[in-house]
């Protein structure tokens, strides 16, 4: 910090680094949203309703867990060996194919369980007859052999199904598209802005995208209960073409949530700004959505983003170890509002005193001029 003429105090530093202005929280308070995306609530139901999860199995065999998922696969293929298996040894033994050897048997060389369940396997995975095989003595076996049939073409059908869904989920590829870790304030043609960087780490870009922003205040009722605000915040240029890492602007102007909130009440609010970006993948033609949240502590007053894209000869580089960098640039410490109010001022005949802003910050009292020159967007340096 730097003091002109003792009437000013602007950010007057230069270090490029990760850094946060601003007290740290002493305690730390429930997010609605986590940094990935995830929302930390627990649904309870009432005991026993499996209903919204056997009504759609497809969606929840979809989201289950990998090991869950490979388990209940593996025990599907086996059941309904054993299953088939039991019907073939009911068939030999109701056949006497079991006790008397030189009888016409419905399957060939099946004399017991093990037979009839080996003979089952090697029908569904369609391995082949080289010992055991139907024969045309009974009619019973050549149906249960053709209901196997389709019941195992239903059940690879469904297994390569939802393993390939999963596979290909929308939230992998969320995982490609990421947001900044930090959100700035700064200046931007004169106006105090909020932004934040949103980028894609796969070669493949996305060529439209959908880009939304909301201010989410949540209260703790006496009685226990919990009621929640949602603000949504206007941004420039909504609709993104993200084949370069891009900037997310929302201008603190009248009519904003964050318009009178100034450096000593961002350290002291409770409120989580709530971003998201709507895409559709250009491989799959998927919709898909990432997203993530930033409390005051992931806000920082006064910096900028570090440049990551450079021209070349024949393409753009885009340096990704500079994603998350932010630098210092001069910023006034005071709230939007009252930035615009002394940058036009009401009345005429005013001196330059009168352009002066008093604010408070750490028990102190400071004079902030309102005139703010255009160098300020430009990063300090020695």
């Amino acid at each position: 910090m730097s003091t002109e003429r003792g009437d000013q105090v602007i950010i007057d530093t230069h270090h490029t680094t990760i850094h946060t202005l601003g007290r740290k929280n002493k305690g730390k308070r429930l997010r609605y949203m986590q940094k990935d995306g995830s929302f930390p609530v627990l649904f309870q139901k009432a005991p026993g309703n499996w209903s919204p999860y056997l009504m759609d199995i497809f969606t929840t065999l979809v989201e289950i867990r990998w090991r869950v998922m490979l388990l209940i696969f593996s025990l599907s293929y086996i059941l309904s060996w054993l299953f088939f298996g039991l019907c073939f040894w009911l068939i030999a033994y109701v056949n006497g194919d079991t006790d008397d050897v030189e009888n016409k048997p419905c399957v060939a060389n099946v004399h017991g369980f093990t037979g009839a369940f080996m003979f089952s396997m090697e029908s569904q995975a369609t391995i082949g007859y080289g010992f055991r095989a139907i024969t045309e003595n009974c009619i019973v076996a050549i149906i249960v052999l053709t209901v196997q049939s389709v019941v195992s073409c239903l059940l690879d059908t469904i297994i390569i199904g939802i393993v390939l869904a999963k596979m290909a989920s929308a939230r992998k590829r969320a995982q490609t598209v990421g947001f900044s870790s930090c959100a700035v304030v700064n200046l931007r043609d004169g106006v105090l802005c909020l932004s934040w960087r949103l980028g894609d780490f796969r070669g493949n870009h996305i060529l439209e995208g959908v880009a939304r922003a909301q201010i989410v205040r949540f209260e703790k009722q006496p009685l226990g209960s919990v009621v929640i605000s949602y603000e949504d915040l206007d941004i420039q240029n909504q609709d993104i073409v993200l084949a370069t890492p891009a900037t997310i602007i929302h201008k603190l102007e009248p009519g904003s949530p964050l318009y009178s909130l100034s450096l000593d009440d961002l350290q002291q609010d409770h409120f989580e700004l709530v971003v998201s970006f709507t895409y559709t993948g250009d491989s799959t033609g998927m919709l898909h959505q990432t997203r993530t949240s930033y409390t005051p502590a992931d806000i920082r007053w006064g910096q900028r983003f570090q440049d990551m894209l450079k021209l070349g000869k024949k393409h753009f580089t885009v340096d990704y170890a500079l994603f998350n960098e932010t630098t210092w640039v001069s910023v006034p410490l005071m709230s939007a509002e009252q930035y615009d109010r002394g940058r036009h001022p009401v009345g005429t005949g005013q001196s330059d005193s009168e352009h002066l802003i008093s604010i408070k910050r750490n028990g102190g009292s400071y004079t902030v001029t309102s005139d703010i020159a255009a160098e300020v967007m430009q990063q300090t340096c020695l």
